[in-house]
């Protein structure tokens, strides 16, 4: 977990390293919080951006809420790190654990249903990590993705600022984890469909919607292939791909195509083993 300056040298520019130092000579960090291997943080610049990195990851898996669109990470992830190499954190996961072991089962049960009963994402995602069924159909994903483009900037159409999709991405992760690809495949249609419906909106943070565009579309493409072919829903998926190379986002046409291509070999080579 040791984090070095040229850990984070690799996974950005010189120029956003150099800004990245400045930022932290500064105190612009707010807050920092880790548990475990995860570190989150507030940075202040323009606005005060969340952040999140993992310490374990391969290059840190970075996430910022602010509008860089540059390439590798922004200068407020390397503030974040750089403050790690002079000092993590302290680990609240111990102080989690105690806290939990001390609970008594119904308080705790209490509290997590009170939880849950609030927060429709965490709530979808219990669901998924213990069995339950989907709750949500496609379109229901999508629509729940559409509002977050809306919300992100509601006085205008145009979204200038990176959008944070990780709630649909832990979803899809938690279902195929538990071998459940089907509504897995949903999950990373929804972010497909809403992602292409909402690109021309897009002014801003293009390579951050690019790559969720991608992640998603290929999350939908590996989930497609494992589904049931009793249930058509493999030859569903040839046929909305087919169908978004035309319909979709121009530009990303040759993605949909890509991918169409890649299913149909995929989905070969299964009926021949």
């Amino acid at each position: 977990m040791d984090v070095t300056e040229d850990a984070v040298q690799d996974i950005c520019t010189d120029a956003v390293f150099e800004r990245g130092e400045t930022y932290l000579a500064e105190n612009r960090i707010r807050e920092i919080h880790r548990v475990d291997a995860t570190v989150t943080a507030v940075v202040s610049g323009s606005h005060q951006y969340n952040i999140r990195v993992d310490l374990a990851a391969d290059r840190f898996d970075p996430w910022c809420e602010c509008p860089y669109d540059g390439p590798g990470a922004c200068k407020h992830v390397v503030a974040v790190l750089l403050r790690c190499v002079d000092e993590v954190p302290t680990d609240e996961g111990d102080r989690l654990d105690a806290a939990l072991d001390a609970a008594d089962a119904d308080d705790l049960r209490a509290f997590l249903r009170e939880t849950l009963a609030t927060d429709a994402a965490l709530r979808e995602q219990f669901f998924a990590r213990f069995g339950e069924s989907s709750t949500r159909s496609v379109d229901e994903l999508r629509a729940a993705i559409d509002r977050r483009f809306e919300e992100t900037n509601p006085e205008y159409y145009v979204v200038f600022e990176p959008i944070d999709f990780s709630e649909w991405f832990n979803l899809a992760t938690e279902y195929r984890e538990q071998g459940r690809d089907a509504p897995a495949a949903a999950v990373y249609r929804a972010l497909v469909e809403a992602l292409d419906g909402n690109m021309e909106r897009v002014d801003g943070a293009y390579d951050h919607f690019s790559q969720a565009f991608t992640r998603a579309l290929d999350g939908y493409v590996d989930c497609a292939t494992t589904v049931d072919r009793e249930t058509d829903g493999a030859t569903d998926a040839v046929a909305f791909l087919e169908e978004r190379v035309e319909s979709g986002t121009p530009f990303l046409a040759d993605q949909f195509e890509r991918a169409a291509t890649e299913l149909r070999e995929k989905l070969a080579e299964r009926s021949d083993g």
